[in-house]
């Protein structure tokens, strides 16, 4: 359904795909053709031809979470260049991490209020529908943190928007829940008889 490369791909590279696929196939091969502007540093564009781009090797050798670079991502439409620099990183780990200890306290305690659910909801679906506008869908997420409504909906939603963002969001907040309890337990004072 949907055929994806970078904005220099698309034409004439996709174009020729386009003539050549559908000819072959004789019938529409692609329903979405979707062209994403470049990673950029302070110079320019990362490519590997000059030997700059970003590997998640390199990512995780450096200690980060891939997750996090995967929220720096998102923070911006598939349409604009976005600018690396490790700063940019460290501040997208930041917000991943504040983030995720904000999902950690909630309770999966309650009923999901549907009205809410669906009203928080549309705001991410109408973000996606507008040109796949990651940054917009990514504010959705965080109105839904700051939303007056209990943690069971909050849960579900976030569960349903990591359908499509794949953060990890629930696991990671799991995750942390545990290393806190550890944490906890092993700063307990041991009980003297």
């Amino acid at each position: 359904d949907i055929h994806a490369g970078g904005i220099d791909n698309a034409f004439p590279h996709h174009t020729n795909e386009i003539a050549q696929s559908e000819s072959f196939l004789g019938h529409k091969w692609c329903n979405h053709w979707f062209h994403v502007h470049h990673l950029n540093d302070a110079s320019g564009k990362m490519s590997k031809s000059k030997g700059e781009f970003l590997t998640v090797s390199l990512l995780e050798k450096k200690g980060y979470d891939p997750m996090a670079y995967r929220l720096f991502c998102l923070q911006s439409h598939y349409r604009k260049n976005l600018v690396f620099s490790w700063e940019n990183l460290d501040n997208a780990v930041i917000a991943y991490n504040k983030l995720i200890a904000k999902i950690a306290t909630f309770k999966a305690e309650g009923d999901v209020d549907e009205k809410a659910f669906d009203d928080l909801n549309a705001r991410f679906q109408k973000a996606l529908d507008g040109d796949l506008n990651t940054s917009v869908a990514v504010t959705a997420l965080y109105d839904v943190l700051k939303a007056k409504c209990n943690d069971a909906t909050k849960l579900a939603l976030i569960a349903d928007f990591d359908k499509v963002l794949s953060l990890n969001l629930l696991s990671a907040a799991e995750n942390l829940r545990k290393k806190q309890a550890e944490e906890e337990a092993a700063n307990a004072d041991p009980v003297v008889d």
